[in-house]
């Protein structure tokens, strides 16, 4: 069955392992590394069992994929794995009180699983422009004699980058913007470098937002969302 995977901070319990049994909360770096060779890990977090449940630590391991989470579940549940004793490790069924909220991936994890499924070579990226936008919003003026009377310095960048899949021929734009109110006592250089910095990374993020992949094996198909 495919499976679609968007540049989204993955959500929903299908995609979460819960590990109960750790001996160290220094397990993990070996969990990332263990539940890795079973598919892309978007993250690993070790928790202090609460007191009522006895020594010893947990985790919560997140799959981009749920059907990696599945195979991940079924192989190591009750496997030693890295340390003596077995580890119990089920699918996550905690339920929230609210739904997950949707939230982009930033842009050195979109890229992570654009490696991942298409390879390094598999896609590319290119700066449209990168610009200086400061003062140029209505009403900004007002704004800027305030910043200015505080002794500081107010600067807003936007970049547009253009994602390109060329095997899949896919090729989208996103719009990036940050912004900085720069104090005097700071290297003025690098805050500015800074900023540029952060609207480059959020102009791909937008990017990849506007892609998904369907996966039916390992490699994706690659459309534009809707």
């Amino acid at each position: 069955m495919a499976e679609v995977l968007e540049f989204r901070v993955p959500t929903g319990n299908g995609r979460t392992l819960l590990v109960l049994g750790l001996e160290s909360d220094a397990s993990e770096h070996a969990l990332y590394l263990t539940f890795s060779t079973f598919g892309l890990v978007y993250s690993v977090r070790v928790h202090r069992n609460a007191s009522v449940a006895g020594p010893g630590y947990h985790a919560f391991v997140k799959f981009y994929s749920a059907r990696d989470a599945r195979r991940a579940q079924s192989t190591c549940n009750q496997q030693p794995l890295f340390q003596k004793s077995p580890l119990k490790v089920s699918m996550c069924t905690r339920q929230r009180a609210f739904p997950d909220q949707v939230l982009a991936l930033n842009s050195n994890k979109c890229k992570d699983l654009a490696n991942y499924y298409l390879g390094f070579n598999g896609w590319s990226s290119r700066i449209i422009t990168l610009q200086n936008i400061s003062g140029f919003e209505e009403g900004e003026n007002e704004e800027e004699e305030t910043r200015t009377s505080h002794s500081s310095q107010y600067s807003k960048y936007l970049c547009i980058q253009e994602l390109t899949i060329s095997q899949h021929g896919v090729c989208t734009r996103g719009v990036g913007v940050a912004e900085l109110q720069v104090d005097p006592s700071q290297e003025f250089v690098t805050a500015i470098h800074n900023i540029q910095k952060l609207a480059v990374h959020r102009a791909l993020s937008d990017a990849f937002q506007k892609i998904l992949f369907i996966v039916l094996g390992h490699m994706p198909i690659v459309q534009l969302g809707t």
